[in-house]
């Protein structure tokens, strides 16, 4: 069974998104990755009894392990594909409000094992929602995809939440699919009175402290930093809808407390991007973090690859904007310097779950300076 918290050391931290989550069970698929591990953090500080379930961390060195979460939460080791043991292990927990982040999160990774993509990220979406269905307990729950669930054509615009889904990779295919299911669960069994509220979450690369996976530019940005090599990018012009993981994880949190309060008005999918003028090329980030940590150089991979990667991705946020009072906290230069300042804490500390949470408290101490509704 979960572990109490105990009291919270900032109560003023407690008080963001009206409360809601104070005293409430949150179960997190996925947690021990990247962004599960940034959400286990924050659901604590906002005094959640977090509960976890997902695979074992990739690496000793990844966020999870670093920070210790295995002591500060309660979790099971489990694949999102096993229906019957997640099933029952929501039975045992009964959570109030569940986010799905338990997916296969790599384009390239994609090409390698489509199939394990393809289970993992739409049957695994199946069994999310049917263990929901199942477990009377849950009020909320929430589907994490991605920007590149969109039948991306490469436009100058943003994608609106009721633009086609599509894919042109084994990932984003099945992350379209995904949103797809969860319309489909909205529809056939979410729609009716005295049932779970759920939605779906669409955020575009998310960057920040703890990400080490393979083939991602910021994680090896900083393996090359470490090594004294240059920094290889391999799709240099590519454009890129950057954020530090805390605005669209703010964006999850917002949109399950406005969900928690009233059902009708916020199913659905949602997008969490950057400001229209936060759009920067791959070569702009890696030039940016250069300027912050004071050293590096880049250089280019000039064979074209055969793979498919999209050049030219953005959201239109106008809709959480709107209707959910969420904006995007950090600009681009506060994006790099929250980053940077994350893989230094990875780098230099031993106490990286204390920087992370006082990289949440900062961004909450921004969001309430730029009078984000959220914050308040």
């Amino acid at each position: 069974m979960g572990k109490r918290n105990s009291p919270m050391e900032n109560m003023e931290v407690g008080k963001v998104f009206g409360g809601i989550y104070i005293g409430k069970k949150v179960l997190i698929t996925g947690h021990t990755g990247f962004k599960g591990t940034w959400l286990s953090i924050w659901l604590k500080l906002l005094g959640a009894e977090v509960y976890g379930y997902a695979l074992e961390p990739q690496s000793k060195g990844g966020n999870f392990i670093r920070c210790g979460l295995e002591n500060e939460i309660s979790h099971k080791i489990g694949d999102i594909r096993d229906m019957q043991m997640f099933q029952e292990y929501l039975t045992l927990i009964k959570p109030d409000i569940c986010f799905h982040l338990a997916a296969q999160p790599l384009v390239l990774e994609s090409y390698k094992d489509p199939r394990e993509t393809f289970e993992t990220n739409m049957m695994g979406t199946v069994n999310f929602f049917e263990a929901v269905r199942m477990t009377p307990s849950v009020k909320v729950a929430v589907n994490v995809t991605t920007d590149k669930c969109y039948d991306n054509k490469e436009w100058v615009w943003g994608y609106r939440e009721d633009d086609p889904m599509g894919g042109k990779d084994p990932y984003s295919a099945s992350k379209g699919c995904s949103e797809l299911i969860t319309s489909s669960y909205l529809y056939s069994y979410f729609d009716q009175n005295n049932t779970c509220a759920i939605a779906s979450a669409r955020a575009g690369n998310v960057i920040g402290g703890g990400d080490w996976a393979e083939n991602r530019i910021v994680p090896d940005f900083f393996r090359a930093i470490n090594k004294g090599k240059e920094i290889y990018l391999r799709n240099p012009n590519a454009t890129r809808p950057w954020q530090h993981v805390l605005d669209p994880l703010s964006g999850y949190l917002q949109l399950a407390a406005m969900l928690w309060e009233n059902k009708e008005s916020y199913q659905g999918g949602w997008n969490f991007g950057p400001a229209t003028q936060s759009h920067f090329s791959v070569k702009d980030l890696a030039e940016k973090m250069i300027q912050y940590m004071g050293h590096g150089s880049l250089s280019y991979v000039n064979e074209k690859s055969i793979l498919h990667e999209a050049n030219l991705l953005k959201l239109d946020i106008s809709k959480a904007v709107n209707h959910l009072q969420w904006y995007p906290v950090l600009d681009f230069d506060e994006t790099v310097r929250f980053t940077v300042e994350g893989y230094q804490a990875d780098i230099q500390s031993n106490l990286i779950l204390s920087a992370r949470q006082s990289q949440i408290k900062e961004y909450i101490a921004l969001a309430r300076e730029k009078n984000i509704q959220w914050a308040k």
